[in-house]
């Protein structure tokens, strides 16, 4: 039995030896030490698991072969784990994710939700039908300034939000061939099979996100033209989005895995009858804020100006840089708060927020198959 100061007891699916996302979920739920990583199938490859589960300190009975025989044996344990991270390649996060939500084991499970729609819905109906909760890692969304941003939105102080301009640019797929050079990272994501979209599914997802998080406004419809420079390449890597959201509000998304000189290039602009906002990912500890008429104000994570905003969400003081991990991380500490009785994890993403993510990828198929045309929600 846990009370409610233990850390989480935590199993992890993927993420072994060599997998760069199974790292970060784990440094996030441990940088503010509420989760403790107890069990793993951390591989398909048996002796990969094995090897993983030695490097990370877990035991050997606890390191399991398959993910099936994990859920069984950890549900059938007293001190079993609580909460499992599926960080695996999209087209397996729907199998484990039914496994422990049948199991009452609340799921972490890393975006987008899945490859297919078909396997989103079977992991809706599993959610709707567990005792279980169901979190997806959307990790900008932990950002201390993209929360800060979200209540100056519901506050009111942009007024009636008018325009959303959410971007997502990078450079890693500009040159053609770059998923057969051995880059797995690069292998499974151009792989329609395994990802089931490229960079609209990889990244678009990220932004779209992003845009109804801190808007709070849902899109309606889309029009969407995809490409796909890189020579023989299977999936997207570009796309130029028009999106329609409720109220009235008008948006342009762009996604790109090609922009030559952009690395992690996560920007959002929204603007309001009272005011505009921008933030960028890689400087994420500033946020500009233009009321209607006036200067330009620069906020500052946990900087003057802020009132009860994005300082509740900082652990340094202002000036010393925050990011990725932290923001990763307060996803994983508002979800042991919720999974300990003391939150509700109302701002970490969930299945809606999945779901959400499997229409716009499927919408943007369809649009672009059909010269751009309009798709609606």
């Amino acid at each position: 039995m846990s009370n409610a100061h233990d850390p989480i007891r935590l199993g992890m699916v993927g993420g072994g030896q060599g997998a760069f996302i199974g790292g970060v979920h784990r440094i996030a739920s441990r940088i503010d030490d509420r989760f403790r990583l107890v069990a793993g199938a951390l591989s398909s490859n048996a002796e990969r698991a094995s090897a993983s589960a030695e490097e990370l300190g877990i035991a050997p009975d606890r390191s399991y072969a398959s993910f099936e025989e994990m859920a069984k044996a950890e549900a059938a344990r007293e001190d079993g784990i609580e909460a499992v991270s599926i960080v695996t390649p999209n087209h397996m996060h729907a199998a484990p994710a039914i496994a422990f939500l049948e199991a009452g084991i609340h799921v972490i499970c890393d975006k987008p939700l899945a490859a297919t729609p078909e396997d989103a819905r079977r992991i809706e109906e599993a959610v709707k039908a567990s005792k279980a909760r169901f979190f997806l890692t959307h990790n900008y969304t932990g950002y201390p300034l993209i929360r800060q941003a979200r209540q100056m939105v519901a506050n009111g102080d942009l007024g009636e939000i008018r325009l959303i301009n959410a971007e997502y640019l990078q450079d890693w797929m500009a040159e053609s061939g770059v998923e057969s050079s051995g880059n797995k990272q690069a292998e499974w994501r151009t792989d329609p099979a395994k990802s089931g979209a490229g960079a609209i599914g990889d990244i678009g997802t990220h932004a779209l996100n992003l845009a109804t998080f801190v808007t709070g406004k849902a899109p309606t419809k889309l029009a969407c033209e995809l490409q796909s420079f890189g020579e023989g390449r299977r999936v997207d890597d570009n796309a130029h989005i028009l999106l329609h959201f409720e109220g009235g509000a008008r948006g342009t998304l762009w996604c790109s895995q090609v922009a030559i000189g952009n690395e992690n290039g996560v920007r959002l602009r929204v603007y309001g009858t009272k005011g505009g906002i921008e933030w960028h990912q890689e400087n994420p500890n500033q946020l500009f804020y233009t009321p209607i008429g006036e200067p330009t104000r620069r906020l500052t994570r946990g900087g003057a100006g802020l009132g009860s905003g994005g300082g509740d969400w900082t652990r340094i003081p202002p000036g010393h840089p925050e990011g990725y991990l932290e923001g990763f991380a307060n996803l994983y500490t508002d979800v042991a708060d919720a999974i300990r009785g003391r939150g509700d994890a109302a701002l970490v993403p969930d299945i809606a927020s999945g779901l959400e993510g499997m229409w716009f990828i499927d919408a943007c198929q369809r649009s672009s198959q059909a010269d751009g045309a309009w798709i609606d929600r």
